[in-house]
């Protein structure tokens, strides 16, 4: 028992706090990643992005209880490292963003049957163990480069411009909100409204970060970045101080 309550607290509970600072490292990412690709030269930067992500990987798996600097760390970087991915895939091999969209859609599910079939459940609240925190962030970075990727097929190939893809998606999240309130599945819900956060947060990045040419406000992606990643960590520190996204029977552990 008090293994697993240990292993529990290296995921934050499902609160506001959650979905908000998760919000903000999808957007931080998005602008990241476009900096460091775009303005940079985009070997090292790939390369810059794993090294961040493996570290950040491994401090995670390594403390033996949730720590909001150190999740939320590895959330940022598989946020940068997600999207170079996605981003990568389409602007160095030439892969339309449908392709690429549907092919980390399958490798998601893939990750979901195995995980499922592997352990039995695909609730956040059940990784007590090393391997189910393996499928967990698998599934992350998956969701990741699955967002980025459906992000950008929504405001270039469909030519909906980043603001209006931010709208769409602010309306499909709704979905699953709604869904859980009249009672469906909460471990199917989380993972719906959790994909949906990626093209939400980049989308809304994209059009404050890309010049006015291409539907953007042209504040620059470096700007954005930087806006966000204050934010970010103004967040985290109010967390890691006040422990609200941690069970109350667990805070005095």
């Amino acid at each position: 028992m008090a293994t697993s309550r240990q292993a529990l607290r290296k995921v934050p509970e499902i609160t506001v706090w959650f979905w908000v600072v998760k919000l903000l490292t999808t957007a931080m990412g998005e602008a990241t990643s476009d900096y460091m690709v775009l303005y940079h030269n985009p070997y090292i930067a790939v390369t810059i992005g794993g090294l961040g992500l493996l570290l950040a990987l491994a401090l995670q798996f390594v403390v033996r209880r949730y720590n909001a600097w150190v999740y939320w760390l590895t959330v940022s970087m598989v946020a940068i490292f997600g999207t170079m991915a996605a981003d990568g895939v389409h602007v160095r091999l030439g892969v339309p963003y449908a392709y690429s969209t549907i092919f980390f859609s399958i490798v998601l599910a893939i990750i979901f049957i195995v995980w499922q079939r592997t352990e039995r459940t695909l609730s956040i609240h059940s990784i007590t163990t090393p391997r189910r925190e393996v499928f967990y962030w698998l599934t992350v970075l998956s969701t990741f480069a699955l967002g980025t990727a459906a992000g950008d097929l929504a405001a270039t190939t469909m030519k909906l411009g980043y603001f209006t893809a931010g709208l769409v998606f602010t309306g499909l999240i709704m979905l699953p909100a709604i869904a859980r309130l009249i009672g469906a599945n909460e471990v199917l819900t989380f993972w719906i409204a959790y994909i949906l956060t990626r093209p939400l947060g980049a989308s809304f990045a994209d059009w404050t970060s890309k010049p006015p040419a291409i539907s953007g406000l042209g504040w620059g992606d470096g700007h954005v970045a930087i806006y966000l990643t204050i934010l970010i960590v103004v967040c985290v520190a109010y967390l890691a101080k006040s422990r609200v996204d941690i069970k109350s029977d667990l805070r005095s552990g």
